[in-house]
Parts: structure tokens; sequence; C-alpha cells
């Protein structure tokens, strides 16, 4: 009987170290880590509250997205404040899909098909505004101290910025859900972390925009020329390309643009990038790849007055310039940037 009643005591003390192990703050946080190296969405929903989560973080990161912006008005600024209002709704749900496609197949997706914040349908570059969450270049290391007060906890995870190697301690708060299983549920110092890091990825870009701008300013001239005589090649009173047109297109497009563009690209290969200028350089590479892509379409469309051809080729240049845009949008960000003063 001594033995039996040690059995059940033995067996009693298991279960509830195993029970009370299963409704702890740290358990919690390795399921979802546990939940990201399976690709397991449900669980890793379960332990994250991403409806949270993503709020908070999506007011963190538009808090000051126009304060240091001279070239706006005040009444612009107040515009552009109520319009990141008013798309919150959107952005969050979007960036809860955008997590979780990450968590399911390993690898981060934009957003596709009919979904609203495909492209620019929304009014604003879903792509950038992932860029500048810093989400797809962080990395988790580590889970560090967890302090426990009743039903909340403070955990601090260790992680780090994979362009530049910096470190940050994240604080995560944590909440226990009436079940008693603990979930994460916003960002302390998320603010915090992009002040750390997007001033350095800011001064790696005004390096790297400094050290190409000679070579953008130059093939710009050289292929704003090609474009007044493309625009001059394509003039017809009826509408339909004649030989000597498509002759002289096909020709200023083998000889001169696509030479162009792939000697700027192998230019700005040669220059060193800095690691937080990373996005821009590859962005850059972006565009020219879908110029090149572009202008395949239409020379094939020229030899075989394809239709499909030439709607490829639109595309791909329409596709081109929305990339072009984004460029531009970081290059003005990062001219803004410098003007902004050192945190403290």
């Amino acid at each position: 009987m001594f033995i039996i009643v040690l059995i059940i005591v033995s067996a009693a003390g298991l279960f509830w170290h195993h029970y009370t192990e299963q409704r702890s703050p740290e358990y919690a946080l390795e399921q979802a880590v546990d939940a990201v190296n399976k690709k397991d969405a449900d669980m890793f929903r379960r332990y994250v509250n991403l409806d949270l989560v993503t709020s908070r973080a999506y007011d963190d990161l538009t808090a000051d997205l126009f304060a240091y912006d001279a070239t706006l008005t005040a009444t612009s600024k107040s515009a552009y404040e109520k319009f990141y209002i008013t798309i919150k709704p959107q952005l969050t749900s979007g960036t809860q899909d955008t997590i979780l496609r990450r968590v399911s197949s390993g690898e981060w997706s934009l957003p596709d098909g009919t979904d609203i914040l495909k492209g620019r349908q929304l009014g604003i570059d879903y792509e950038r505004f992932l860029a500048r969450s810093q989400m797809r270049n962080t990395s988790f290391v580590s889970i560090g101290k967890i302090s426990r007060d009743g039903t909340t906890a403070t955990a601090e995870i260790n992680i780090k910025d994979d362009w530049t190697q910096t470190p940050f301690t994240l604080e995560v708060a944590m909440e226990q859900a009436n079940d008693g299983h603990w979930q994460v549920t916003y960002l302390k110092n998320y603010r915090a972390y992009l002040d750390a890091i997007t001033p350095l990825h800011n001064e790696d870009i005004a390096k790297y925009i400094d050290a190409t701008k000679n070579i953008v300013a130059t093939y710009n001239q050289k292929l704003d020329a090609c474009k007044l005589r493309f625009g001059s090649l394509t003039k017809s009173g009826t509408g339909n390309l004649s030989a000597e047109q498509k002759a002289g297109l096909k020709a200023l497009i083998e000889q001169e643009v696509i030479p162009d563009l792939q000697a700027r690209q192998k230019e700005l290969d040669a220059v060193e990038v800095p690691a937080g200028a990373r996005y821009l350089a590859d962005q850059r590479e972006q565009a020219t790849n879908l110029t090149l892509e572009s202008w395949n379409h239409f020379l094939k469309g020229l030899e075989t007055d394809d239709p499909d051809e030439f709607s490829q080729a639109e595309t791909l240049n329409k596709q081109e310039l929305a990339v072009d845009l984004r460029v531009d949008d970081i290059i003005r960000h990062t001219a803004v940037s410098r003007s902004i003063p050192n945190l403290p």
C-alpha cells in the first residue's frame, strides 16, 4: 500500500508540474518559437495575439511618419495622419495575414490576387510599409529574462537586425487568457527598436546614394535621350508602325537602351553596398531586371506583331514604375532623415 501511495503521489506531482508548466509565459514563448520552426500558423496564433500586437505596432510605426518632413504643410501632415488612421484596419489585418503566411511557408510573400494591399490599390506601397516595419530583416536570437506579475508578464526577447547585425532586447508584454494559457499581447519597446535601427539604415543608404549618384545621373541622361527618340519613332497617323519604324525601334532598343541598362547595373554592382543600404540596392536591381524583361517582350512584339507580347511588356513596365516610385521614396525619405535631430 505504501508503494502504491508513493506511485500515486509521484504521478500526481508529475502531472501537476506538466500542467503548471503549460500555463506559464516561458512555455508560451517556447511554443511560439516552435510554431515558427514547425510552420504551424494555428499554434503561433494561439500563443501570439496578433490583433493586439499588430494594432500597437502599427501605432508605433506610423506615430512620427511625417514629423520631420519639412516639405509638407501642417494641413498636408494632418491629412496624411488621418489617412493612416482610416486605413489602419486594412493594414493591420493584411499584416496579420502576411505574418501567418511567413509562419506557414517560411518565406515572406506580398499580398496577391484580389487582396486590397496588392500594389497601390489602397493608396500606399505595402512593400515599402513592410520594409519600414523592419520585420523581414529582424531575426530571433533567444528568450531572455521573464518577469511575472499575476496574470501579466514581461519577457525579454533577444533579436538582431540582419543587415547591420545590431543586437537589441525587445520587451514583450504577455497576458494569461481565461483558459490559463499565456499569449504575447504587444511589444513594449518596438518604437525604441525602430529608433535604434532605422537611423543606422538611413546613414548607410545616404552613403550609398552619394557613392552612386554620378552613375545614376550619367545613365539617366542617356536613357532620357533614348526616351525622346523612342517617342519620335512611334509617332504614327494610322496607329500602326511601318517596317521602317519597327527597324528603327529595334535598333534603338538592342543597340542603346538595353546595353545602357546593363552597363548601368554593372557599374552599380561594382559599388560596395553598405549593410543598411542593401534594400535600396536590391530595389534598383529589381527595377533594372523588370525593365530589361519588358523591353525583351516589346522586341518580340515588334518581330511577331503579337498583342500579348506588347501587353506583357506594358504589365512589366507598370511593375517597374512602381519600383521606381519606391526607390524615389527611399531617396526622398533619406534626404529628410538627414535633418532629423539625434535621438537621446
